[in-house]
């Protein structure tokens, strides 16, 4: 072996190794970097469950803290005094979150994929029309008559659903992602005699799972946290969410509270308003984040779409 063959050996050698080097490196900044943020992630949420399982002159003397110095369940006691009303809570909002969720991305996808055509020719007019929309609003009164008085939706399950099923920011997000679609899938199908419904249903869909998900995942957050829509078209108790259901109890409690120091009545022990508050944030919070496993694989397909060709 000549010298020049041993120094190219011992350069490609020493390249290989600075690569190793490197990866490593990456590979340790990345693992390190990404447990930090986990942890600053996760720290909040063990607070939350830390402080609910405190007793609350605890709270108020020390603070919030990590783990409990006096464990309590009495604010899971008093959440949970009465079982009925907030398991028909969980039913009603599970069944508001999946229809409206359901029917939410049926009809996004669907005006996306009408507005994403070159050949619907009136597809410029329809998107501004939309889009005009989100300038201006027509305030709340109006809005409140119209599914009131006009569309009988006082005291019914559609008056959860409804008024978030339309949301024009996600057609345009959707109809972003559908213009990236290649057209000539669809002039394929069209060629082989399939209509535009098929198209929507057999290649449309299956190829955006990734924004699919995405504009899912905001809207069953929207209609697992809404609390708002109960407040103004809903009384019957039968059909209040969970949020709402919070939201009253804990303003039932904040009532009592200031009405016995208004009345001059000695409280000897401490309401739980501090530690409720944290048991009711994990009774709400926890069932949504199951929904987060689901959809992440739909995120990790989305970004790597085209990163890879040939």
């Amino acid at each position: 072996m000549s010298a020049t063959e041993l120094n190219v050996d011992k350069s490609f050698a020493k390249a290989t190794g600075v690569r190793k080097m490197d990866r490593k490196a990456f590979s340790v900044i990345g693992y390190v970097s990404l447990t930090i943020l986990a942890l600053l992630c996760l720290l909040p949420f063990i607070l939350v469950v830390s402080s609910s399982l405190t007793n609350e002159d605890k709270i108020i003397i020390d603070g919030y803290q990590f783990i409990p110095a006096d464990f309590s369940t009495e604010a899971y006691r008093l959440l949970f005094k009465y079982p009925e009303q907030i398991v028909r809570a969980y039913i009603v909002t599970i069944c508001v979150t999946a229809a409206g969720t359901f029917f939410g991305l049926f009809l996004t996808s669907m005006t996306a994929y009408a507005l994403s055509r070159k050949d619907f020719k009136w597809r410029n007019r329809f998107s501004f029309f939309f889009f005009f929309t989100t300038l201006f609003s027509g305030g709340l009164v109006p809005w409140y008559l119209l599914i009131v008085n006009y569309l009988n939706m006082k005291d019914t399950f559609l008056a959860l659903v409804v008024p978030l099923l339309f949301n024009v920011f996600y057609i345009i997000v959707m109809k972003s992602f559908l213009s990236g679609i290649p057209e000539a899938i669809v002039e394929s199908a069209k060629i082989d005699g399939a209509g535009d419904f098929r198209i929507y249903a057999k290649l449309i869909l299956p190829l955006s799972k990734p924004a699919l998900a995405t504009i899912g995942l905001f809207l069953a957050l929207a209609y697992w946290n809404d609390w708002y829509n109960a407040l103004l078209f809903v009384s019957n108790e039968n059909l209040m969410p969970l949020q709402y259901y919070l939201y009253k109890m804990l303003g039932n409690m904040e009532g009592m509270r200031k009405a016995m120091m208004g009345a001059g009545a000695v409280i000897t022990t401490a309401i739980p308003t501090e530690s409720l508050k944290m048991a009711m944030t994990v009774v709400a919070t926890g069932p949504i984040l199951l929904a987060y496993p689901f959809v992440q694989r739909f995120f990790v397909q989305g970004l790597t779409i085209g990163a890879v060709k040939g």
